[in-house]
């Protein structure tokens, strides 16, 4: 059995960190659906700007949408949502099998917005009425202006996936908004059914302290921040008010570890997925650790529900002057201006194709 499979039938399920229409259009992700257990995917402004910047794929429907008037924003959702259409076209049988638990994928509004909760709360309706798919999160981010909005947006009934969670305070901040949601829909008489996911960042923990930590510490510190942050997940689903929530018909806000490519060379390229293997969770893969881990990956422990040795091992970070509570204010602020940076980058690709495309008798340019 592959390995792909054992994390599956534990509880845990692997959704595809990436999209690219070559991907959709060369049968490629309904393999993976097929032969990995691949039964989601995640998007964010990063892997679009490098599917439109380095390649032809989205040259055609560049030029016939630059000549029917579309440009920056509107151009690129239009992409976006050409190709998640497809992708939750794809994993449909399994959302449908799993009741809706599984079989997503997510779109993230803007990230200009990120400290804007009207304008994420606006952004957020609008794309979900737009994808018309049952399968489609919204991903906002877990930042102090996008926490507001995660509330008003699932009392909406948007399905939400809240990214750029580093810490246990970010999750449950997350899980916060996400239960008052649902708790004012209960009060208004409305379909507590609105699925959530939150996702916590794991690498980025450990590529922000390499230099600074001796080296028996190094790719330590991103899988004891999961771990405490599982431990609070699984405390929460014990907790009363959970319960309460739970048999009034709510949904569990799962826990989706991100960023688990390993960025450290010296290391395994299967380290975050082998060490974060735990039932009711999701790992998001890129590519290339999807490969090594169907290829050479095993699965010998499956996280502990009371965080096991994770306190230990961030005092030990604390010893080495690291502060994990501000160190997760920064990588959040980092992260999301590395998500405009790129949204930015993607505009500009999109303006200087469309300029060359649009031309009579253009090809494909490369900006």
């Amino acid at each position: 059995m592959k390995t792909t499979q054992q994390l599956h039938d534990l509880g845990q399920s692997l959704w595809l960190d990436n999209i690219t229409r070559e991907l959709l259009t060369s049968g490629t992700l309904a393999r993976y659906i097929s032969e990995l257990s691949i039964t989601g995917l995640t998007s964010n402004p990063t892997i679009f700007d490098h599917a439109v910047r380095n390649g032809d794929f989205y040259d055609d429907a560049i030029r016939q949408k630059t000549r029917a008037g579309k440009s920056g924003e509107a151009l690129f959702l239009e992409l976006a949502l050409e190709d998640l259409s497809r992708a939750a076209d794809l994993f449909r049988p399994v959302h449908d099998a799993t009741g809706g638990i599984d079989g997503w994928v997510s779109l993230e509004v803007s990230p200009l917005l990120a400290s804007d909760t009207a304008g994420t709360i606006k952004a957020a309706a609008e794309l979900h009425a737009r994808a018309q798919r049952p399968n489609l999160f919204i991903k906002i981010p877990g930042t102090p202006a996008g926490i507001p909005a995660v509330e008003e947006s699932i009392f909406a009934g948007v399905p939400v996936n809240v990214t750029l969670l580093f810490s246990r305070e970010h999750y449950l901040a997350a899980a916060e908004a996400y239960m008052r949601g649902i708790e004012r829909r209960l009060e208004a008489g409305l379909d507590p059914g609105i699925a959530c996911v939150a996702s916590l960042f794991v690498s980025r923990w450990d590529v922000a302290v390499k230099d600074k930590v001796p080296e028996t510490l190094r790719n330590r510190l991103g899988i004891a921040i999961a771990m405490r942050a599982y431990k609070a997940y699984r405390d929460l689903l014990a907790a009363p008010r959970w319960r309460k929530l739970a048999a009034s018909g709510a949904r569990p806000q799962r826990l989706l570890w991100a960023s688990t490519g390993t960025k450290d060379p010296a290391a395994p390229e299967t380290l975050y997925v082998e060490a974060l293997a735990a039932p009711d969770t999701i790992n998001t893969l890129p590519e290339k650790t999807l490969h090594a881990f169907a290829g050479h990956g095993k699965i010998t422990n499956i996280l502990p529900p009371d965080g096991g040795d994770a306190e230990a091992v961030i005092a030990e970070f604390a010893r080495a002057g690291i502060s994990v509570m501000a160190l997760a204010a920064e990588l959040q602020r980092a992260g999301a201006e590395a998500f405009a940076k790129s949204w930015n980058g993607l505009m500009d690709c999109l303006a200087a194709k469309s300029a060359g495309l649009a031309l009579p008798g253009a090809g494909g340019v490369k900006p």
